[in-house]
């Protein structure tokens, strides 16, 4: 099986559609609406064109990430960071390590864009072997309320999360 990531064209739109919502579908942690989410992402400011990734079987999309814009802030700085939501892969293909290489892919080119650390609520058994630690870790915190093993972070630089402390701040996409 020959999977060429790529970024994200227009003319992917309906067909990650289509992906997210079946891979998200019985998932039991999702809330069924991820794939409006990505819909709402592409239209902020948060969205960065290059950090849409799919993966491309023959033609046909059969995995999706998406890495947005969001800050960390305490009450002295605040730090740019991104955030990984969704990674979706088509039910017939998950499981063959698709999603791992969307994963680090996207890492590879937020790197190469010059971005210091991905957040992430996630899977707490499937993150970690990519990298990720706990939020807590650094005293970073999401928002709302979530499992403290879930909430993740991974630094893309050396030394990438120093001194880098305080609450998420998503884009109000991940929210309307």
């Amino acid at each position: 099986m020959k999977i060429k990531l790529r970024q994200e064209t227009p003319d992917d739109y309906s067909a990650v559609f289509k992906l997210i919502e079946a891979a998200f579908k019985d998932h039991p942690y999702g809330d069924h609406t991820e794939h409006f989410l990505v819909d709402r992402l592409r239209q902020s400011n948060a969205f960065i064109p290059e950090l849409s990734i799919v993966a491309d079987l023959d033609g046909e999309v059969v995995g999706h990430i998406l890495l947005t814009k969001v800050k960390i802030k305490n009450e002295n700085s605040t730090f740019a960071a991104l955030s990984l939501a969704p990674v979706s892969v088509k039910p017939s293909y998950q499981k063959q390590g698709i999603g791992g290489q969307l994963i680090r892919e996207a890492h590879r080119v937020a790197r190469s864009l010059g971005h210091q650390a991905v957040i992430l609520l996630g899977h707490a058994k499937y993150y970690p072997k990519f990298g990720y630690e706990k939020t807590s870790k650094y005293d970073i915190h999401l928002p709302f309320e979530a499992a403290e093993e879930n909430c993740m972070v991974i630094a893309l630089a050396e030394n990438g999360l120093d001194g880098i402390s305080g609450m998420v701040e998503y884009p109000k996409a991940f929210f309307e």
